[in-house]
Formats: C-alpha cells, sequence, structure tokens
C-alpha cells in the first residue's frame, strides 16, 4: 500500500510532505533504518518530479535539499534541470546558500566550467562559495586554477577556512610544485592554521608527494596532536622516499604511541618489504595485522599476498591466497606475477591463468605481462605463442607492455624474427620496448642490428636508459666491436648523462677481455670509482679461460673467492684454465678444495620442448624413455660428420684420461643427446631449440655446425651467455664467443 501511494502524483501530497521533514522525521521511529531512509528517497524524488514539471513551487529549503541528493548521486542533468527552474524564480542571485548548492553540485557531477559559471554570478560570496570553487578545481584535476582561484580569494580579503587550506594543499601536491607549498605553508603559519589537525595533514602529505621528506618531517613533529592519517602519510612518503629504516621506525613509533594503524598504514609498510625483498619484517607485519584483530579488507590481504610473491615466499603467497575469503583482479595478478618470477613454475602460472578465467576474471595487460615472462623463464615457446593469441584474442596485442613482454619472451625462446615482428608493428614504443629489442638483438649476437634499433631509438627521441647501455655494450662485446663500445660507453654520459654502474663496467671488462686486450681490461678495473664487485671479477676470469690468461685468471680467482668463497663457478673455471694449460696437479688440487670445503660443482644440463613438454638430459645421460632411439640417432650423425670432416677436439675435455675415452665424453654432451632427441621428435624444416645452463664447449659448437649442414635444419641453442644460431654448417656468432 505504501508503494502504491508513493507512485502516485506529486499533486495528491500536501505541501508539508513535499517541502518539511517534521512529517518524516514523526514518523520515523515506527520504521526500521533501511525502510527510513527509502521512504526518504522517495519523497525525495517526488518533489523532484513535482518541481521539474513545474507543478511545485519549492521553498529555498525544498531546493537546497535536492541540490545535495543531486551532489550526492552526480546527476548532471536533473542538477541542470533544478538549477533552470531556480533561475527562473530568481532565487540564484538573491541566495548565496543556494548558489553554493548549486556550484557544489555541478561540481561533484564534473561540469566545472558551469560550477564556474555560477560562482562567478554570486553578488555576495562567502567562505562557502570560495571554497566550494577550489574545491571543485582540486577535485576535478585542475590544480593551477585552485591555486590561482585560493589568490584570489585572499586578494577579495576573505579569510579561508580548514577545508579551503585543505583543498589548496591537496592541489599543491597533485602538481608537486614545492615552492608553492612553501608559500601554502609560511601563509598557514602566519595566520594560526598550523595546529589545526586537518590542515597539519594537509601540510604533511603535500611535503610527501612534493618530494620533500624534511620539511614534511618537521610539521609532522611540531604537530599538537597526531592522527592515524598524519602517521600514514609519513609512512607512505618514507616508503615512497625508499627510505625502509624511517618507514619502519614511523610504524613502530605510531603503534608504541597507541594509534591503530588503518589499512593504508598496512599497505604501505607492506609494500616497503616486498619492494626490497625483506621476508621476515613483513612476516611480523602479518603476525601484527592478525595480533590486533585489525579487519583485514581485500586491499590488506593483498598487500600481505604481493609482499610474500615479491620476498620470493611463493609457498607463504600461496597460503595466504587460498585462505582469502575475496579476490579481485589484483589478487590473481599478485599470485600469478610470484609464481612467473619462481624458478620452474610455467605450469603452475599457466594453471592459475586458466583457474582465473574460470572464475570470472579477466585478465589484463599485467596478468599477461606476467605469464609471458614465466614463459621467456621457462623457455616455452609453444606456450608464449599460445599467450600471444590470447594477448590478441583480447585486444591488448598493441599495448606498450605486453608488446615489450612479448619481444622478451621471443628473444629469451630463441625466435628473434618473432620478436622483430612484433616489435615492426607495435603502434606506441617506449624505451622499455626499445630496450627489450635492442637487447634481443645482442643476445642473438646480431650487433649491427642491435646498434642500428639503439640509433633509430635516438632519432626518434626516446631517451635511452642504463639498462639500455648494457644491450648496446653487450652487442658490442659479442662481436668484437671494441672501438664502438668504448664510444658508447663514453658517449653514455656525456650524451644522457647516465653513470655507468658495476654492470656496465663489467660490459666494458667482457668487451676487452674477449678481445684478449688484458691491459685494458685492468685498466678499467682500476679507473673504476667503486671497488669491483664478483660480476666484474667472474667476467675478467671467464675471458682469462678463453685466451688461457693464467696470471689476471689466478687474480681474479683469487679476488671472487674472499668475495664468494662458496661459489662453485669460480672453482670450476680455475681448474678448467689449468687443465686447458696442461697443469693437471693443479687442476686435481682445486677440485680437491672443492671437496674438502663441500663444494658441488652445478652439472651440465640441456633442455628441449616438444610439444610443450620440457625434456631435460645431462651429458651420457640414460634416464629418458626414448633412450634407444636417441644413441641410435647420436651414432648415425657420428658416422654421418665423420664422413664430412669432422674431427673431435679432445683439448675441450679437461680430464687427463685416453683419446678414446675423451671422445665418447665429448660425442654424449648434454646439448647433442637434445639435438638427436629433437631430430627424432620436431618435424622436419622446424627449428630446434636447446637451452644449456653452461657456455658450449668448442668441440660440440664445431659438431653443431656440421650437424646443422648435413641435416639441412636450424639448430639454435641458448647457453650462459649468449644464443647461437647454427645453419648450413655456420654459427651467427661467427665463432667469436
Amino acid at each position: 500500500m505504501l508503494m502504491a501511494t508513493l507512485a502516485a502524483p506529486t499533486f495528491l501530497f500536501s505541501r508539508t510532505q513535499l517541502e518539511g521533514r517534521s512529517s518524516i522525521s514523526s514518523n520515523s521511529h515506527i520504521l526500521d533504518k533501511r525502510s527510513s531512509k527509502r521512504l526518504h528517497c522517495q519523497l525525495k524524488q517526488c518533489l523532484m518530479n513535482g518541481i521539474l514539471s513545474g507543478e511545485i513551487q519549492a521553498s529555498h529549503s525544498s531546493y537546497a535539499s535536492l541540490l545535495k541528493e543531486c551532489a550526492k548521486l552526480s546527476t548532471l542533468s536533473e542538477t541542470k534541470a533544478l538549477h533552470t527552474q531556480i533561475i527562473k524564480l530568481g532565487l540564484s542571485e538573491s541566495n548565496t546558500i543556494l548558489a553554493n548548492h548549486l556550484v557544489n553540485a555541478y561540481v561533484k557531477c564534473q561540469s566545472v566550467s558551469e560550477a564556474r559559471q555560477v560562482f562567478d554570478n554570486i553578488p555576495q560570496r562567502n567562505v562557502v562559495s570560495w571554497t566550494a570553487m577550489i574545491s571543485g578545481y582540486a577535485q576535478n584535476g585542475y590544480n593551477v586554477e585552485a591555486i590561482v582561484l585560493f589568490c584570489a580569494m585572499l586578494e577579495a580579503g576573505m579569510k579561508p577556512n580548514t577545508f579551503t587550506l585543505g583543498s589548496v594543499l591537496s592541489a599543491t601536491a597533485r602538481r608537486g610544485d614545492i615552492e608553492q607549498g612553501r608559500l601554502a605553508h609560511g601563509y598557514i603559519i602566519k595566520t594560526g592554521f598550523q595546529w589545526d589537525a586537518c590542515v597539519g595533514n594537509a601540510l604533511c602529505t603535500m611535503f610527501v608527494k612534493c618530494g620533500s621528506m624534511v620539511s614534511a618531517r618537521q610539521v609532522f613533529d611540531k604537530m599538537p596532536e597526531r592522527n592515524v592519517i598524519s602517521w600514514t602519510a609519513m609512512c607512505t612518503g618514507y616508503v615512497e622516499s625508499g627510505d625502509i629504516g624511517q618507514a619502519f621506525n614511523i610504524f613502530r613509533l605510531m603503534q608504541l604511541s597507541g594509534i591503530k594503524p588503518n589499512q593504508f598504514t598496512f599497505t604501505s609498510v607492506l609494500s616497503v618489504c616486498g619492494c626490497f625483498s625483506v621476508g621476515e619484517p613483513g612476516k611480523q607485519i602479518h603476525a601484527c595485522i592478525i595480533k590486533t584483530g585489525f579487519e583485514q579488507t581485500v586491499p590488506v590481504d593483498n598487500a600481505i599476498l604481493d609482499m610474500y610473491a615479491k620476498c620470493g615466499k611463493i609457498e607463504d603467497a600461496r597460503k595466504m591466497f587460498d585462505g582469502m575469503p575475496k579476490r579481485n583482479l589484483v589478487s590473481w595478478n599478485a599470485i600469478i606475477a610470484g609464481y612467473s618470477q619462481a624458478e620452474d613454475c610455467l605450469k603452475e602460472t599457466l594453471k592459475l591463468l586458466e583457474e582465473m578465467q574460470l572464475a570470472g576474471m579477466k585478465p589484463d595487460l599485467f596478468t599477461f605481462a606476467s605469464v609471458l615472462s614465466s614463459c621467456a623463464t621457462g623457455v616455452s615457446l609453444e606456450q608464449g605463442k599460445q599467450i600471444h593469441l590470447s594477448t590478441i584474442k583480447a585486444g591488448v596485442e598493441s599495448d606498450v607492455a605486453v608488446g615489450s613482454a612479448l619481444i622478451t619472451m621471443y628473444s629469451k625462446c630463441g625466435s628473434i624474427d618473432d620478436a622483430n615482428r612484433v616489435f615492426g608493428h607495435m603502434i606506441d614504443r617506449n624505451v622499455v620496448s626499445w630496450t627489450a629489442m635492442i637487447i634481443g638483438y645482442a643476445q642473438h649476437g646480431y650487433a649491427q642490428e642491435a646498434l642500428a634499433c639503439f640509433q633509430e631509438m635516438e632519432q626518434a627521441g626516446v631517451k635511452p636508459n642504463h639498462i639500455t647501455y648494457i644491450g648496446v655494450l653487450s652487442a658490442c662485446s659479442h662481436a668484437g666491436l671494441v672501438d664502438d663500445g668504448k664510444n658508447y660507453f663514453n658517449s653514455m654520459t656525456k650524451d644522457h648523462g647516465i653513470l655507468p654502474s658495476m654492470d656496465h663496467y663489467a660490459c666494458m671488462v667482457d668487451l676487452y677481455g674477449r678481445a684478449g686486450r688484458f691491459n685494458e681490461a685492468m685498466g678499467i678495473l682500476k679507473r673504476m670509482p667503486f671497488e669491483p664487485g664478483a660480476l666484474v671479477w667472474r667476467t675478467l676470469l671467464g675471458a682469462c679461460r678463453i685466451h688461457g690468461e693464467m696470471e689476471a685468471g689466478k687474480y681474479a680467482a683469487e679476488k671472487l673467492l674472499e668475495l664468494e668463497p662458496e661459489d662453485a663457478a669460480t672453482y670450476v673455471l680455475l681448474s678448467n684454465m689449468y687443465a686447458s694449460a696442461g697443469r693437471w696437479s693443479d687442476a686435481v688440487n682445486i677440485r680437491k678444495m672443492m671437496r674438502n670445503n663441500a663444494i658441488v660443482k652445478e652439472p651440465g644440463q640441456s633442455w628441449i620442448e616438444v610439444k610443450n613438454k620440457v625434456h631435460a638430459f645431462v651429458a651420457r645421460d640414460g634416464s629418458h624413455p626414448q633412450t634407444e632411439k636417441i644413441y641410435a640417432m647420436l651414432e648415425k650423425l657420428r658416422m654421418q660428420l665423420k664422413g664430412a670432416g669432422y674431427v673431435p677436439d679432445t683439448n675441450f675435455v679437461l680430464h687427463d684420461m685416453e683419446e678414446e675415452l675423451k671422445e665418447s665424453i665429448l660425442w654424449h654432451h648434454s646439448e647433442r643427446l637434445a639435438i638427436a632427441f629433437g631430430l627424432i621428435s620436431i618435424p622436419s624444416g622446424t627449428p630446434i631449440r636447446i637451452v644449456k645452463n653452461l657456455r658450449v664447449c668448442g668441440d660440440c659448437h664445431t659438431a653443431t655446425k656440421f650437424i646443422s649442414k648435413i641435416v639441412g635444419r636450424e639448430i639454435v641453442v641458448r647457453d650462459a651467455n649468449r644464443f647461437h644460431h647454427f645453419k648450413d654448417g655456420l654459427c651467427s656468432c661467427s665463432d667469436y664467443w
């Protein structure tokens, strides 16, 4: 009965019912809260219909009440209709309060220009008028206009209130204008507003957003009252500035002060733990959330999940994910990203993507980028191609982030042509996409293409970053372009203001070392502005191993063992260097040191993907289900290679034994087993792609060139340093690696 009455024409209601609130209030005791609210809204709608139809001439308070509803619901058409009625009655010019409501309603409807027209026509503006317009500008992103209007307000002799100042400080923060912020701060001190808690919070937030933590801390320390907003603003500021120590300190002091953190505090401090991969403090924060009985929300749960994932604690992340009562897109993306960064988790990443879609959640750009990253890490070209098709179906292939992830995936999976094709089809390119393509070319040994891509990038007006230069210098190193590498290294700082990092110096040591120019390599080491790290010494040792440079190699190994005494690779490189020089007793001594120190060498391993399944091989492997066929293919290849003139180079067997046994060991290296399996499993005409965890030995490199010519197949091998494309008896590295 009530609903039928409310649906009746508005003229059936008395003027008291339509304009006053007393009748609603007097009967509200017999209605529950929800029914009262519904009745109130229905009466408002009836009143609105009556006014808009011209059947009712309402009072100022009725128009004000309706404009509040319009502001709350952001209904522009009704606001305009009410405005028209108010103009007809001449109320906007004679009633400042009503005009202020109009300004606020237009602002909430994001119609700032119409709000300004109303504001300009108010004959007697008060502080509410100015604040409504300034706040409207600030809320809708018109930050300059908000500040300019505030200055006009002061010139008009109008004193602002705390809401005005909060809006101005908010606009200043969004602009990141520290000078304007300091001027506002000076005015606030002069007028005594600095003691107000809301203004103090706004000042802290403004200085934080402008990147001045010193000023923010000064304001914070002088605040007579601090609430959760004040503490959270400071905590967030230290997080964003990368000051992990102060962020945790503020969080601790906040708890000691008896202030209970809110979800924004927790998400800020958890993000610190994730960004800096500090799992233990993150666990403590998680325990604090549970201990304090904080009512966890989806954002807080997501922050905990993301923290565990970024800290590499994938089991804790999964436990958190599985226990979440509610999940959103951020939750799924966080767990997928966590698995995509973990080793050997491609299968789980793809399974999560499938579960996500079954749950009715649509993958976004971040989802696809994470899954593609997992395909790149797992070197799964076929899975990567399927995800590529999914990005096309989802209409996100042309996005810069997805395009960059596709380039990286194809490059790391050994298909540089597909990477180049994606790059060529990209409409927009940023520094990430250009860098991904340059690094892709460099890894595959296409130095000239990498350098040409870099020049094209500069011509396009895209500024390179430090990672771009790592790609450029690597390209020069892999191709022996020493002079070009020197020029690019010098131009990095001169032309782009990029100071060389440890990685850049390592590239230069590699550049000179591969070329056998050890005096210049040592010169780079001496000129470094900081102590050389393990990466630099390892790079030098690797170059010494290639050229048999004993003295420099021994010196590099000693430095490495000081920095990383348990690194097996150092012992192996040094032992191999001694063995190559025929110093068997020295090589044996190094091996003894490894055994005595319980240091285990990583076994050589090769992988090949066939029909979405990855097969792994070690030297002289007999565990594969098709071992018999693999060894039969190997024997067939051995006879064909022998007839083609291949002679095994037993110098690459770094053990003192009989020549015949050395030849047997060489012929059953892991990459040759993988190649043989590829030949019996992958259709003719399709490239065979192998991944090896160690550097390809010289004899395997020679043998693979012969195999590519005999079988007429392209063989792509990704070793620990780079890609080798074997085709028609040649390699893309031109035997310089």
